[in-house]
Order: structure tokens, then sequence, then C-alpha cells
């Protein structure tokens, strides 16, 4: 038995370095080491494992279960990044923003038009969206390519894609400074590099010789992927540092919480999930893993009220997530 416990002790100890390191992607980018990266992608099982083990010290009347329950405390902001339980707001609302990735739209799925027009959003944010689908009556459109759309009910008062020059590296944003109800604010459309893989790819099996160069397969796109969204995210913090006005950031990220990505996306800004989300943030449906890469920021000036991920909605891989904001001062 002690050597059990012996075992299961180094064992959480891995698991908390392991964890530890997700946290050092705010400070470390991908292009000096990415391998802190990588570990945020498994950041809900090593969070669970980390408080499975947790429980059998408590049980196991063991004092080192204090340490790793003080320990964990350093995770409930992490945590909170993926599930989420803040108090209902019962407050009126000023704007109301959708951020869709639409990629079964573009496949010419006939349920994204109606969902869209169903929403009566004051911006409508598209990503993987070819602009030419939606023309929704009083609203106007930004679509200038790149998969990226920006719909809205109120005048747009200048557009601009945030551009890489770098035919290696896809657009990576749409900014668009709308006035509502006599203020204006900046909204980015953001669509970072997608890892284009297939269910195939991911889908391990009983060979052992396959599932170990799918592994590697798979990290050989994910490393790339992870330097070309640090350049990505330098030209998007660029449009929120240097907006006049409130900002309003939103996409798929496709990144996860607790990544170099999300740290520094997130800077300065608020997640609105975090503020006013309730239950599971999972956004991304298609391999049945808890996977959150859709996002919604704002700046502090703007209060998030509700936060939604429309599971009733199966028309793309991704599911829609709906913010609700007041403009009065907090």
């Amino acid at each position: 038995m002690k050597i059990f416990r012996l075992i299961l002790f180094v064992l959480h100890l891995g698991i908390l370095f392991l964890l530890l390191g997700t946290l050092l992607n705010a400070y470390i980018p991908p292009k000096i080491f990415p391998w802190f990266n990588l570990l945020s992608l498994g950041f809900p099982v090593l969070m669970i494992s980390y408080i499975i083990l947790t429980i059998f010290w408590v049980f196991s009347w063991k004092k080192r279960a204090f340490v790793f329950m003080f320990i964990g405390l350093a995770f409930i902001n992490p945590v909170k990044r993926w599930i989420n339980y803040s108090s209902p707001k019962n407050q009126d609302f000023d704007i109301k923003v959708v951020s869709f990735n639409t990629r079964a739209g573009a496949r010419g799925n006939e349920g994204v038009e109606p969902f869209l027009k169903s929403q009566n959003a004051d911006v409508l944010l598209l990503q993987e969206d070819d602009g030419t689908r939606y023309e929704f009556e009083g609203y106007q459109k930004v679509n200038p390519g790149a998969g990226l759309t920006i719909l809205t009910k109120h005048k747009i008062i200048s557009h601009k894609i945030i551009d890489p020059q770098d035919e290696n590296i896809r657009i990576p944003g749409l900014q668009a400074d709308i006035e509502i109800n006599g203020r204006v604010y900046r909204f980015i459309d953001t669509y970072l590099n997608p890892f284009r893989f297939d269910k195939d790819m991911v889908r391990l099996n009983g060979n052992t010789d396959a599932n170990e160069q799918k592994i590697k397969d798979v990290v050989k796109r994910l490393i790339p992927t992870f330097k070309k969204h640090q350049e990505q995210i330098g030209l998007i913090r660029q449009a929120v540092e240097n907006s006049p006005y409130p900002v309003i950031l939103a996409g798929d990220f496709n990144s996860v919480p607790n990544s170099y990505e999300y740290y520094h996306l997130s800077e300065g800004l608020e997640d609105a999930f975090s503020t006013a989300g309730r239950g599971s943030a999972t956004s991304f449906h298609d391999y049945k893993f808890p996977i959150r890469i859709d996002y919604i920021f704002s700046s502090p000036a703007l209060k998030a009220i509700s936060y939604k991920v429309d599971r009733s909605v199966s028309i793309s891989d991704h599911f829609p997530v709906t913010a609700k904001f007041s403009t009065e001062n907090k």
C-alpha cells in the first residue's frame, strides 16, 4: 500500500507541474517554447486528475491533501474559463453580440440564415463565411474576404482588414468602428490560423505504431500553428491598443483557455463568459471533447450581463456564442 501511495504521490506532483506549466503561457511565447501551449490543450484532463487525487488524499487522512488543496487555489480562475456559475444579472442590456463560426453555412446549410435573423443582434461576427449568402434587411455588412463578415443594424463609421502582409499567415481579423446609441465601439472579428485536423487524424485505435505516428503528425501541425498565432496576436493587439473606442473582440481563436493566445488576446479586456457565463463554455463539439475556442472579450467600459453558448443550434461544428452588454459605468 505504501508503494501504491508513493506512485500516486509522484503522479500527483507530475500533474501539478504540468498544470503550473500552463500558467507560464502568460509569459513564454510559442516561438521560444511551444510545449507549454501544448499543455493547455490537456488542461481539463489534467485538472480532473488533480482533483480526483486530491480527494483521494483527503479520504486517506493525509496532511498532503491540505497542501494540494491550497496549491489548487491557483487554478480557480483558469477553471472558470472552462466552467463558470456566475449569478444572474437582472439588468437591461444595450448591445447584443453574436459570434459564430458558420463553417456548415459555408457548405450550404440552410439553417444558418434563419438562425442569424432570429437573434435580432446589434452586431453579428461571423467566421469561415464567404459573405455572399447573408443579406438582412436593416443590416449593413462588411465582408472584405478572408472568411470574415460583420453585420450590424447600426452605422459603420469605418472598417479595416487586419492584414499580416505575409502570404504564409492568414488574415487574423476584421475591425469595424460602429456607432451604437450615440457612442462608437470597435468590433474586431477574429479567426486565427486553423490546425486543419480531421477526425481520423485524432482518433486513436489499437495499433500502437499507428497511434504514435498520429500523435507525431498532430504535434507537427500544432507547433507551427502556435507560432503563426503569435504573429497574428501581435497585429490584433495593435488594433485593440490603438483604438480610441471601447473594444469588443470576438471570434474563433483556434486556441483554448490558459493558452498563450488566450492570455495575450484577453490582456486589458474582460472575458464575457468569466463575468456572466453559466455552465460549460465548450463551443467546438465535433470531437466530443471539451474544447472552448470561441470567445467574446470586451473593454472594462462595457459590462457583460449575460453569456450563452447556444447548444440548441447544431448547424455548424461550432456552437454560436452570444453576449449582452450594458454600457452603464460600473
